[in-house]
């Protein structure tokens, strides 16, 4: 699986993002989000087509900015994280064209 790496580093910060100290809608769009992630970057892996691969990767890309725009808002100490995961994540739909 060629985004193995990324999708460690999803899994990671999924969990990291389970921890964190802050409530209600917020919380759950939090999990939400890095959860979506980790599903897609899944899901894509096993797409046969390049152009099924990168419309999962891409989508993965989105539900990542809704976490970083999240980890910004509430001061939440993961953006690093977020922006290496983001790095690998853009490398991943941009090698596919």
């Amino acid at each position: 699986m060629k985004n193995l790496r990324s999708l460690e580093l999803a899994k990671a910060l999924y969990k990291q993002c389970k921890h964190q100290p802050v409530k209600g809608a917020i919380r759950d769009q939090l999990e939400r989000a890095s959860l979506s992630v980790c599903l897609n970057l899944a899901e894509g892996s096993a797409k046969d087509s390049t152009k099924d691969r990168r419309r999962f990767y891409v989508i993965a890309l989105g539900s990542l900015r809704e976490v970083q725009t999240i980890i910004d808002i509430e001061n939440l100490p993961l953006m690093k994280e977020a922006d290496v995961l983001g790095a690998h994540i853009y490398k991943l739909t941009r090698s596919l064209g």
